[in-house]
């Protein structure tokens, strides 16, 4: 890294869009890593996006601490927790690339069955507490192997029909206790080494523009078009995730 002016202009625009998908927009936070992953190893990117991750959620808290949903948390976090720990026991016998084969696919898949979904469909989500388990530990797994928990998480939340900002709320307390509870498996499979700190500590400052201007856009575009860019973005993640674990 050093005084690479592209691994600085990589590094600056993933903690940008980091920070807007953490201010509402879930999809673009799925970009940082396999952005960062272009110049540097997948592993050592999250390594250096936790410590921002994990300000920015703090951020994020303070912007949405009285829009949330609580028993949406309360059904979805016991997964988290669990697939966290899968994470980090598997995190030395997992591939980079079948995990954005995993996460690619869901959502790229997401998006289309709610476009062509069946009558129904998300009264069976709704009411599927098993599948909101489920989705939740395959959030804290994928999060853990490279902060790449949306597509699962969103999959089970959109079809709850929140508010905007009950729904961008909820978003963020979830992966503040998904960060959160990732600080000590990472820092034990050593993680936080003197380089990625040093890195992550350089780019904290940047963080909470992209944090706040996400809310601001939350709060001022209509609840349709929200969520239609909202799949949007998940469905060219989803295609960008796929490519990188294929090619």
């Amino acid at each position: 890294m050093g005084h690479d002016p592209v691994f600085w202009g990589v590094a600056v625009f993933s903690v940008l869009i980091t920070g807007v998908s953490k201010g509402g927009f879930g999809g673009l936070a799925l970009l940082a890593v396999p952005l960062m992953a272009l110049v540097i190893s997948p592993i050592q990117a999250a390594g250096i996006m936790l410590p921002i991750l994990i300000v920015m959620d703090w951020v994020g808290v303070w912007t949405y601490r009285k829009h949330w949903d609580r028993k949406l948390l309360i059904l979805l976090l016991p997964g988290a927790i669990l697939g966290i720990a899968a994470g980090g026991l598997l995190a030395g016998y997992v591939d980079d690339r079948i995990v954005r084969i995993f996460v690619g696919a869901i959502a790229v898949l997401f998006p289309l069955y709610a476009i062509f979904k069946p009558r129904g469909g998300d009264a069976f989500i709704q009411n599927n507490r098993p599948l909101g388990f489920f989705s939740g530990t395959v959030a804290g797994f994928t999060s853990f192997i490279a902060h790449a928990g949306g597509p699962p998480f969103q999959a089970y939340a959109i079809p709850q029909k929140l508010d905007k900002q009950i729904y961008a709320g909820t978003a963020v307390m979830f992966f503040f206790v998904v960060n959160f509870v990732k600080v000590l498996p990472y820092a034990m499979l050593g993680q936080f080494d003197q380089t990625n700190l040093t890195t992550s500590l350089i780019l904290i400052p940047i963080a909470p523009f992209g944090v706040l201007f996400g809310a601001w856009l939350v709060k001022r575009i209509d609840q349709q078009l929200f969520y239609r860019i909202l799949y949007g973005l998940i469905f060219a993640v989803g295609l960008k995730l796929l490519w990188d674990g294929l090619i």
